[in-house]
């Protein structure tokens, strides 16, 4: 065996088998761009999944003030609480049947 037989040139041989089977070429790139295709679907996927959490978890916070501000609304619009705060501050009362005044329009 001389040197120059010994010596493959890889690059050499690497090439002409491309070019003998362009087909396993094509295949090859079509898989690296579907696995490219795979890692950004997923990344936005994962992306869209977090935001979405974050939107749930602003409106259970949104949906417990509405509660909130549902019972301080109905606590505040008691008809005993206004009642207690006219005759404090306002000094106003019930007419007694005695002082009630009817009038007719004819």
């Amino acid at each position: 065996m001389s040197k120059s037989s010994a010596r493959i040139n890889l690059p050499v041989v690497i090439g002409l088998e491309i070019l003998q089977h362009p087909w396993r070429l094509l295949l090859f790139v079509l898989v690296i761009f579907s696995a490219f295709g795979v890692i950004l679907s997923a990344h936005h996927n994962r992306q869209l999944i977090i935001v979405h959490e974050s939107l749930m978890q602003e409106r259970d916070q949104l949906d417990v003030e509405w509660r909130h501000l549902l019972l301080e609304q109905s606590a505040l619009t008691e008809h005993n609480r206004i009642e207690s705060m006219v005759a404090k501050q306002l000094d106003m009362h019930r007419p007694d049947p005695k002082e009630e005044v009817v009038v007719r329009i004819k």
